[in-house]
This record gives structure tokens, sequence and C-alpha cells, in this order.
């Protein structure tokens, strides 16, 4: 149905313009404007008793105050949903962009979706095996969590989401036997993937990876590049949730969300905020930065009456490598930890260069353990992290006094490192290790230490499975 039309705007300031408001506008309605260069679609941004102000999705171009007309559409932002969403790529807008077309569907999605409701929430606890040995042993991943990758400039964080795309299964009930293998059936994951504000050639390694990997049927991608309006990034991920939504809750399917990078997001927010006029907070952010993440990462989860699920696993690129800054900072406080990659590895050849100490998954506890990985695995992680940490302890003592100076104890775990390093964290891109080969190695590197440090192990695990029993 065709909406109330205007002719004339009152202002425009860049991608937003002023126009007098309609009666029964609403807060987020698209509007259409035209110009000496065609239709483009905006949205309401805000209102005033007498006017409303539009974010234009696109230049101003071509645009001015008195021949531009303004077309109400009296709806908000809609993404059309269906079964033909699998395998196809759109833009930011949710518009097909592969050349196939709009997908043959006549139900419609308004992209500005709520949190889930907490009474509605499954609380997450099903393993989900990446492969990787840093995350599923140390740092596990639940279905239905968020758990972001905080990275930096020039870190592998885009081969590891690709890895974790291509690897990420949903381990079942039953545990891991010795040998590595479980005897538990795995389900695997359809994903949606968001890309904000990046580079063609990083779009293009990530279509071309889950080309390759015989993942791209199963995949739904939503890409808004570099080039593309700065406004277009804020509606992506809301279009991209608003497909996992479907596919999750009315499909029934396990959706991994991959949102990149959400550093470009909040840029883009912050820009908006300044043409908007609004106080800014923290390096210029907008006040209300935390609640526009949580409005994001919270439609995360599993809700009751469903088989499906939607499990996010946002990018986000820490400026200077700050973990303090609002983005990150944020983001922590939303999310249920975080996998943080650190240079000095990534500059030392290990892959993937995930930090040992600030990584966190706070619902580790709850996904793991005999019925769900192995019953060795909590105690396992818990030494690993403890052995670690006393490694950073030692070498930043051996930088003052020397390593010559260090007693055989602080040697062992000297050594300890190095090995912890190349054989436990380190592993290849199409290295698949399932969570019984992860443990077993971790084990492996435990033995490196004296047998009275391990104070972290169960007595009757060292038994089974240091002293030669889990092979």
């Amino acid at each position: 149905m065709r909406g109330v039309e205007y002719r004339g705007l009152s202002r425009i300031e860049g991608p937003v313009v002023v126009t007098k408001r309609s009666r029964g506008v609403g807060f987020n309605e698209v509007v259409a404007v035209y110009g000496r260069d065609g239709r483009r679609l905006g949205r309401v941004v805000d209102l005033s008793d007498d006017y409303a102000a539009i974010q234009i999705f696109g230049s101003n171009t071509g645009l001015s105050a008195h021949d531009s007309r303004v077309e109400f559409l009296g709806k908000p932002m809609e993404l059309r949903v269906g079964p033909g969403l699998l395998g196809r790529v759109f833009n930011g807008l949710g518009e097909p962009s592969d050349g196939y077309g709009s997908i043959i569907s006549s139900d419609f999605r308004d992209v500005n979706g709520l949190p889930i409701n907490p009474y509605a929430r499954v609380y997450p606890r099903d393993f989900i095996q990446t492969g990787i040995s840093a995350i599923d042993g140390m740092n596990t991943l639940i279905r239905g969590q968020k758990l972001p990758i905080f990275s930096g400039n020039g870190l592998p964080h885009n081969r590891l989401a690709a890895q974790i795309v291509r690897q990420a299964r949903i381990i079942g009930g039953g545990s891991a036997a010795p040998g590595g293998e479980t005897d538990a059936p795995s389900e695997s994951f359809v994903i949606v993937f968001c890309a904000m504000g990046i580079k063609y050639d990083v779009a293009r390694f990530f279509l071309e990876d889950f080309e390759k990997s015989g993942v791209l049927a199963n995949v739904v991608v939503f890409l808004s590049l570099a080039d593309a309006p700065s406004l277009e990034r804020l509606v992506a991920p809301r279009c991209a949730l608003t497909a996992a939504e479907y596919l999750a809750y009315e499909r029934g399917m396990h959706v991994l969300v991959v949102m990149t990078d959400m550093t470009n997001y909040c840029e883009a927010l912050r820009e908006v905020s300044s043409i908007r006029g609004e106080v800014p907070s923290r390096k210029g952010y907008p006040g209300y930065l935390y609640s526009d993440l949580a409005s994001l990462y919270e439609r995360a989860g599993k809700i009751q009456g469903s088989s499906g699920s939607i499990t996010q696993l946002p990018i986000l690129t820490m400026p200077n490598d700050d973990i303090s800054h609002p983005i990150p900072d944020l983001s922590g406080y939303i999310t249920e930890g975080q996998i943080v990659l650190d240079r000095e590895l990534s500059q030392r050849g290990v892959y993937p260069p995930v930090a040992g100490l600030p990584s966190l998954s706070r619902l580790m506890k709850d996904g793991i353990g005999e019925g769900m990985t192995r019953e060795d695995h909590k105690d396992v992680s818990s030494q690993l992290f403890a052995a670690y940490s006393k490694v950073k302890s030692v070498r930043n003592l051996a930088s003052i006094i020397g390593e010559e100076e260090l007693s055989e104890s602080d040697k062992a775990y000297l050594k300890f490192g190095d090995i912890f390093e190349a054989e436990f964290l380190s592993q290849s891109e199409t290295e698949n290790r399932s969570i019984g080969e992860t443990l077993n190695l971790g084990w492996k590197v435990l033995a490196r230490l004296p047998r009275e440090d391990l104070l972290r192990i169960n007595k009757k695990y060292i038994e089974k499975y240091l002293d030669g029993s889990a092979g």
C-alpha cells in the first residue's frame, strides 16, 4: 500500500534529511526519497512534533531541498524469508546481490527483532566441537552461546572463523572414548555470515572458502562492503539475525552466525550519532552503544518449544590491540566470554594465536564433563590454565635475571610453555581434532611437569590417563 508523500526537505545534513512529519509516522519506519537520481530508501531515526529525521541508505547526491519528494511507506524495514534463503548472497539491506533475483516467498519479517525473553530461554548446555584445541580444550563453545573473537589488524581472525565454520559440530550425549572418538552422534550447522565494512578481498576469501569446503549451499551471506554506504552497516547484522531466527526457530535448524567486523559497525554508529548531534560518550561513541550492541548479541540462544538454536561468533578488531577500548569492553560485558588473539604468539608463528589467559568461556562449565565431553575435561583445562599462568611468570622472571639463574622447577615450566604452544595451541588450518584427541594432547604436555605440581587434577584421572592407559 502506498504511503503519504511530501514534497520538499527542510534540511540536508550528509546522509540525514529532515522533512515535515506525517501523522502516524513511527520510529524505524521505511521511507522512499525521490531526487534527480531516482529513488533511494531510508528510515526514520528521530521524531519531533512537526519534523522527522531520515537516514538515507546511500549518498545524498541529486537531492535538493525544494524538488525532492519523501514517501512514508508505513512499515518497518523487512526481510523476505523462506526455504530459498540458503545458498544466497544479499547486500546489507537484505536485497539479493548474486544475480538470481528474490527468493520465492511472501513471508516478510521485521528486521528490528527483539532480544529473546529470558523466561523463554533454554540454558545452553550442548558442547560444540570446533576441532581447535585452544577452544575445545580450554574455552569451550556451547550451543546457543555468544562468544566473540577479539582480534587486531593483521591477525588471522578471518582464517580462524573460516576454520570454525568448516569444522563446527554439535556433539550429542555420550562421552569421548580414550582413543579420542565419541560415541555420540553429531549435528552440523547452517551458517549465516554477515560482513560489515570489510574489504572485497576479505569477503572473497570467505566465499571461496565456503565453496571449496562444500558448505556454501548451507550458508546465507549478507555483504555490506567497505564501499557501501556506512548506514548500511547498521542494517546488515539485523537482516542477518532475522534470517537466523527464521531458520532456527521456524525451520528447527542449528544456526551459527558469524559477524565481522563489529568494530566497523560501531564506527558507523558513531558516525550517525555525530551527524545527529548527539552528546558523545567514551571516545566519541554514543552513550547507547552498550544497549545497541546488546540488541544484537541478545538475539542468540535457544528457546522453549523449538529444536533450533542460534550461536553467535562476532569478530571485532581492537583498535591498537586495546582490550579496554569501549567496543571490546562492552562486548565482553554482554557476551559469555571471548577468544582473544595474541600478536606475540602470531609473530612467533603460532596458529591459531589464542591467548591462554585473557580468553574465557563463561558457559564452559555447563557443557563439559562426563556424558558431554569426557570426565577429565574440567581438571585438564584447569591444570593447563594454572601451568601456563606459571609459565608467564617464569618468562618475566627470566627476562630480568636470565634463564641460567632459574631453578630447575622454573626451567621445567619454561620447557612446558614451549611445548604447550608448539603442540597444543598450534595446529594447521586443515587439522580437525576431536575432543578426545585434544584432551590426550593436553595430558601429553602436562606429563612434562613434575607429578607433584598437578594439584588441580583428581588422582584417579592421573592414574587413568597419565600412566599410559589412555595411550
